[in-house]
């Protein structure tokens, strides 16, 4: 008899083929997170858990089987899960890593074009009818090529941004906890900064952090004070990195000129009155959302998930200690 797994959304077809070959497969049948109630259900009876980002895996669901070996998590992040209480009961987790880093930063360097050119506010013009010939003043937006792009997080996206902005003869400035190799600034030819010297200087400001304790609201009232009035603000990390209030008052009353976001400090719900503003665009968490990364994405994944049920060390463990424990 195969093992069983239990998929919390519908994923691409690739993914969930490769788990029928070592599983027997479940997916949640709604299209939309499974509460609390339905994810414990759920995994009722199963070895195996792919979930998403989205899903809240804590040590209350994990107890639902206490058979659950492995939670193959449909994401680079792993900020779901309860990490630590996997790894008391002894369940594997992994993650999908690497695999969105050049689709992110499409996705960054997008909303920064978006926003610096006005591109959603001009069509929105023209869908409401309202265009009625050219004119020196209509929609001016602002350069991007020869401005200063700063870099928030210097990890693989933020790397893979500062390449886009060097297409753009863009100056680039990162900030980040541990200063990078001398080499590998001069492969980016990036210039580190303070995070208060970096809000100054910069023309652009695209964050690529991890949702950590130290990157809560790190940029808030006081950073946003920093920026320049003709600033635009870029957010493809994690929600929570904003003090979302405090965006909101800054877009509004001037301080920057602009934010493009993919991700909201409470999704899918966002601040009241950032919907309204002219000078945001707002997308629904679709960084990694092309055809080719989701479908990645969910390969690995059911690779990781595969793996573990073959006696085999999953590709990308988050907990390799309950694997070692596993051998001994």
């Amino acid at each position: 008899m195969k093992p069983k797994i239990y998929i919390t959304r519908m994923l691409p077809r690739a993914g969930l083929d490769l788990l029928a070959e070592e599983y027997e497969v479940e997916v949640n049948p709604h299209d939309r997170v499974a509460t609390r109630e339905e994810l414990a259900a759920g995994i009722k009876g199963k070895d195996a858990l792919l979930s998403l980002l989205t899903d809240t895996v804590d040590a209350e669901v994990m107890d639902a089987e206490p058979r659950l070996k492995v939670i193959a998590n449909y994401a680079v992040g792993f900020n779901n899960i309860d990490v630590a209480a996997a790894t008391e009961r002894g369940i594997l987790v992994t993650n999908t890593p690497g695999v969105l880093t050049e689709t992110t930063a499409d996705l960054a360097f997008a909303l920064l074009m978006a926003c610096a050119r006005r591109v959603v506010e001009a069509d929105g013009f023209m869908r409401a009818g309202k265009y009625e010939g050219w004119g020196p003043m209509l929609f001016l937006g602002r350069d991007i090529h020869g401005k200063t792009l700063g870099i928030v997080g210097f990890g693989r996206i933020g790397q893979a941004m500062a390449q886009r902005g060097a297409g753009f003869n863009m100056k680039i400035l990162y900030h980040d906890a541990i200063r990078a190799p001398e080499e590998l600034e001069k492969a980016y030819n990036a210039e580190y900064r303070e995070l208060p010297d970096l809000l100054r200087e910069s023309d652009f400001v695209s964050l690529h952090v991890p949702l950590a304790e130290s990157t809560h609201h790190l940029i808030g009232d006081a950073q946003l004070e920093l920026m320049k009035t003709t600033a635009i603000l870029i957010n493809t990390s994690r929600g929570p990195v904003i003090d979302e209030r405090a965006l909101v008052r800054a877009l509004a009353e001037g301080l920057i000129s602009g934010a493009g976001l993919d991700v909201f400090e409470r999704e899918p719900e966002f601040e009241p009155g950032l919907a309204k503003l002219a000078n945001v665009v707002i997308v629904p968490h679709i960084a990694s959302a092309s055809v080719e990364t989701r479908t990645r994405m969910a390969t690995m994944a059911a690779e990781n998930a595969c793996a573990v049920m073959r006696g085999e060390m999953p590709p990308n463990i988050v907990n390799p200690e309950v694997w070692d424990r596993r051998q001994k």
